[in-house]
């Protein structure tokens, strides 16, 4: 991996965590956790696309879809656990 590339993935990789936390309001890890997920999520939705045979040959546009579908995945899934683990410690 070049660092041009790498890069590009970090970059991505905030852009979709931020986008993935304004469109999923009500409460969660603020901007930088989001964003952090967003990291997580853009890795995790490439392993997604990649394993459905989708090609990522089809631009930035297309890699910003994949880092927002999974950083969305991520983010929802933390907020999940997150409020079962808040429950779980009042009862």
């Amino acid at each position: 991996m070049t660092l041009e590339l790498f890069a590009m993935w970090v970059l991505v990789g905030l852009l979709a965590g931020w986008l993935a936390g304004v469109v999923m309001k009500g409460g969660g890890y603020g901007v930088i956790g989001d964003i952090a997920l967003g990291l997580v999520g853009s890795i995790l939705g490439s392993w997604i696309f990649r394993t459905l045979g989708v090609s990522r040959g089809a631009g930035m546009l297309a890699l910003v879809f994949v880092a927002f579908i999974g950083a969305v995945l991520v983010i929802g899934e933390g907020r999940a656990l997150g409020r079962g683990r808040r429950g779980y410690a009042r009862a």
